[in-house]
């Protein structure tokens, strides 16, 4: 598969290979290992502070399922959901493997990063002696990693872990490495923005990004853009109330000024997303989410100043 063919299954409208694009990317990732004589992606999974959303996201993958992504695509050696290994064992390996995979493994980080206090707020391991901070290990896997991919929004830009009063100033990892940051953004993270992003890296290396550090692959257009009530908003008929069909622009959508694919991405095996379901986009992908989307369910010229939603710093094209 061509890069350029690539990037069309991810964004083809049409087609309706992105639907399941899992389904799609897998044999041509198989195909590509063989042709080129090349081993599986190595990953190493950080989660730090944050819900663990994501990795359930990921496991929603579908057509194929999440063992194909593991068996066929990544090679997953340390992760504190995933793995078997516990205690020392799975410490051992978190020690040993940077020096075996230096500048051939991807960082996934899950999460932000606390930064106040030399990071104590948040221990990843605990050994005979020490605590090891997210920071002191992000940091360390960072200047040795490939690739670093921040996955959810959390990891990407701080998110809510990250939002006023910020106890533990928490921060996303592109402020804490000084290096580039592949940020997949969302609360959660669409499992086919992570899953087509590591086949990206992989077969053609780094995508194309946003000024955000976002594949535009997946976050190149807004919501708005694609919305299933655009036409309702182009004709200036807005919803009165939460359940009412038209454009919920009037109750606080984020749509506008949020670059993401899911009005035809679409979510839980793909056949849903917030707007369908009578919610309006909260804007989940952008830098500044959530201060910058609250107080939710207002309409954006609404939203004071104060809260951060005078920004626009989405990152994508526009109409």
């Amino acid at each position: 598969m061509q890069k350029e063919e690539f990037s069309r299954i991810c964004r083809d409208l049409s087609s309706g290979s992105n639907h399941a694009l899992s389904g799609v990317l897998l044999p041509a990732v198989k195909e590509h290992l063989a042709l080129h004589n090349k081993k599986k992606l190595p990953v190493i999974w950080l989660e730090t502070n944050d819900s663990g959303d994501n990795n359930i996201a990921f496991m929603n993958t579908t057509y194929p399922y999440l063992d194909r992504v593991f068996t066929e695509m990544i090679d997953l050696l340390y992760s504190n959901t995933f793995m078997a290994a516990q205690g020392r064992n799975a410490l051992n390996i978190l020690e040993q493997i940077p020096g075996i995979y230096k500048g051939k493994f991807t960082l996934v980080v899950e999460g932000a990063v606390p930064v106040k206090d030399n990071g104590v707020y948040n221990i990843i391991a605990r050994t005979e002696t020490r605590f090891i901070t997210a920071l002191e290990a992000v940091t360390r896997l960072g200047g040795l990693a490939e690739y670093v991919v921040a996955v959810g929004t959390c990891a990407s830009f701080g998110g809510p872990s990250a939002a006023r009063p910020n106890l533990t100033g928490s921060a996303g990892v592109r402020d804490v490495l000084e290096r580039e940051v592949i940020n997949v953004s969302g609360c959660p993270v669409n499992p086919d923005w992570f899953v087509g992003t590591l086949a990206h890296l992989l077969m053609y290396g780094r995508p194309d990004l946003d000024r955000s550090g976002r594949p535009t692959l997946f976050y190149g257009f807004t919501v708005h853009r694609h919305c299933q009530r655009r036409s309702y908003f182009d004709n200036k008929d807005f919803a009165m109330k939460l359940g009412d069909i038209e454009c919920m622009f009037s109750l606080g959508c984020m749509g506008p000024r949020t670059g993401a694919d899911c009005p035809y991405r679409q979510w839980i095996n793909h056949v849903s997303w917030p707007v369908k379901a009578n919610t309006p986009c909260i804007g989940c992908t952008n830098e500044d989410f959530p201060d910058g989307s609250s107080p939710f369910f207002t309409p954006m010229p609404e939203k004071s100043q104060d809260q951060g939603g005078g920004k626009n710093v989405s990152g994508q094209r526009g109409d």
